[in-house]
């Protein structure tokens, strides 16, 4: 259960890192609330797991699902520019969560 609560906490990174960004400074009401709503869960999420992971790897695939969904995100609805070597590296994040999953 700790590695699908790491995971989905991970995705409300990529919410809490996308809201804040289209908050322009927490000054944007709804974006502002989508952060601290996002954060929250995402930090609740990745204390949960903890409990049972070690901190290290649990760190890491938060972050590495995080960022991941976070460019992705970006360059499919903010124009952010795509390209096959940034998408490999991607690719190349993913798979080191998965090594991570594997190596535990």
């Amino acid at each position: 259960m700790a590695w699908v609560v790491l995971i989905v906490s991970g995705m409300f990174e990529a919410v809490w890192a996308t809201a804040l960004g289209k908050s322009e400074g927490l000054s944007k009401p709804v974006p502002s609330i989508v952060f601290v709503i996002g954060l929250l869960i995402s930090m609740s999420g990745l204390a949960y797991a903890m409990k049972d992971l070690p901190t290290g790897t649990s760190y890491a695939i938060w972050v590495g699902v995080g960022a991941v969904l976070t460019v992705i995100y970006a360059m499919v609805f903010d124009g952010e520019p795509a390209s096959v070597v940034r998408i490999l590296l991607l690719a190349g994040i993913v798979g080191c969560v998965i090594g991570l999953k594997i190596l535990h």
